[in-house]
């Protein structure tokens, strides 16, 4: 899907441009669904959560494959894990799996260019399925938070506050955690953590703006074109907050210096105002 598509879809814009094929749509939609027997949308129901489940990797169990040595970073910090574990990702897949001899049990590999903080994220997903922190459901509220969201200092036992941000030694700078978690998510051909990544970034409250755009910017540079859903995410959280962006200062120096991020922002926002400039055309009372 083109990038400026899944944006207009992102913003709801494209239901705005075309009432006429969303009515049908949606009723013909209802109308299935008023004559789908209980049972039946149980079943439905039933079969998208296994396959939610089949799409993210299960619980860590107790495993007799060879464990496998991470040397990441600049400072090669040492991670080990189960190489079945690993295996989940095409990326080790295709180094254990092709690049060591067959029941090798000394087996380790280099991340060099790799933060070890992303990493854990990345082994912890792995492992458990999420990773800190966690994403949970409010009853109350029917809406998703993340743990420990509304406690800085964090519950006694608890792992401390969420911070959203990290250090990234590629960046020299602070950039925003989950974007981080995203691009290697990306590399290493985990769709899962993509999806939960992202989700947890839309979660994220009071950013400062320029954290935004060197976030923005490092997910533009560690994502190929082929991307959409991070560069799209941004495109449209700047596109709905602009006056915010615009009144900062720090929108004027971050595009002086010149990125594609700014381009596809500059497409995206004439297209954006072409929208409107439909929806007040069509919804405007016509001369008879």
């Amino acid at each position: 899907m083109p990038l400026v598509s899944f944006l207009c879809k992102m913003m709801g814009m494209d239901e705005k441009v075309k009432p006429s094929n969303r009515s049908s749509t949606r009723s013909s939609r209802v109308g299935k669904s008023r004559s789908l027997p209980r049972k039946a949308y149980g079943g439905q129901v039933k079969r998208k959560k296994i396959q939610e489940k089949l799409e993210s990797p299960p619980p860590a169990s107790p495993v007799l494959s060879p464990i496998v040595t991470l040397i990441v970073g600049r400072d090669e910090r040492l991670f080990v894990a189960h190489e079945d574990i690993l295996c989940h990702s095409r990326y080790f897949q295709s180094i254990l799996r092709d690049g060591f001899v067959e029941g090798s049990m000394n087996k380790s590999v280099t991340l060099l260019e790799e933060e070890p903080e992303a990493l854990s994220c990345v082994l912890e997903f792995l492992y458990k399925g999420d990773y800190y922190p966690r994403l949970l459901r409010n009853e109350g509220t029917n809406s998703w938070q993340l743990e420990n969201s509304q406690n800085a200092i964090g519950d006694p036992g608890s792992r401390g506050s969420s911070e959203p941000t990290m250090f990234h030694s590629g960046v020299g700078d602070i950039v925003l955690r989950d974007t981080v978690v995203y691009c290697t998510a990306e590399k290493y051909g985990l769709e899962g953590l993509k999806r939960l990544a992202l989700r947890k970034q839309g979660l994220q409250r009071g950013i400062p703006i320029s954290v935004i755009l060197r976030s923005a910017r490092f997910a533009y540079d560690n994502t190929p074109d082929s991307e959409y859903r991070l560069r799209a995410h941004y495109l449209a959280m700047i596109i709905r907050t602009r006056q915010i962006f615009k009144d900062s200062g720090t929108m004027q120096f971050e595009m002086e210096t010149g990125h594609t991020f700014f381009f596809d922002l500059f497409v995206a926002m004439c297209n954006h105002m072409d929208d409107l400039e439909q929806v007040r055309t069509n919804d405007s009372p016509k001369a008879t």
